[in-house]
């Protein structure tokens, strides 16, 4: 009884306007990567998922998008009902079945390449991962070029994947495939889609 309560609750106040708003969040962000994005509307879902990454799931997910989850999050039964209850979507069976991606441990998160990838004429069946970060500004700096973005862009996430530049590398090098990468904090959101170069100081 206790879990249908907390399955039940949780979800944007406003959902309909609250989804379109996220959803433009999301989508500035794809188109103008590194920028940060503050102020959109959050949910309340169980931990560890975060309120700016349920936000996310609300506003992109329902019945026809499979969705992965890392192993922190897939552990929570609360997590699992929660986004059943609000967005429809079913859990992918392996990473390469699913059109999102959500972790909450992104510094153990397996392979880019392990994740639907697309194909050179369907590259929009490739999955969108969405990285629960602590924060979007006290990390490494990255360097961004690419569509987007006019001259360079920067952005410093903190944890990212292990080997990210390298990863990032050989995922920017599958292009029109590859992943999209969506990162979230209290911060805000920022988007690293698959077209952006990215390079840092120790790389």
């Amino acid at each position: 009884m206790m879990l249908d309560s907390i399955a039940i609750e949780g979800g944007f106040q406003k959902p309909v306007f609250d989804a379109q708003t996220v959803f433009r969040a999301v989508m500035q962000a794809m188109a103008e990567p590194g920028t940060i994005h503050r102020g959109m509307a959050l949910a309340k879902p169980p931990a560890p998922l975060t309120p700016e990454a349920a936000a996310v799931a609300l506003a992109l997910c329902d019945q026809d998008t499979p969705v992965w989850l890392d192993p922190a999050l897939a552990a929570e039964e609360a997590v699992r009902a929660w986004l059943a209850f609000h967005t429809g979507a079913p859990l992918a069976n392996t990473p390469a079945d699913a059109h999102f991606a959500f972790s909450a441990d992104p510094e153990h998160l397996i392979g880019l390449e392990n994740f639907a990838q697309g194909s050179q004429e369907y590259p929009d069946r490739s999955a969108t991962l969405v990285l629960q970060v602590s924060d979007l500004s006290g990390g490494e700096e990255l360097t961004l070029k690419g569509p987007g973005i006019e001259s360079v862009a920067r952005l410093a996430p903190r944890p990212l994947p292990r080997h990210f530049i390298r990863q990032w590398a050989q995922n920017h090098a599958r292009f029109p495939r590859g992943v999209d990468l969506i990162l979230v904090s209290r911060e805000g959101l920022a988007a690293l889609p698959r077209s952006t170069r990215i390079s840092s100081q120790e790389a």
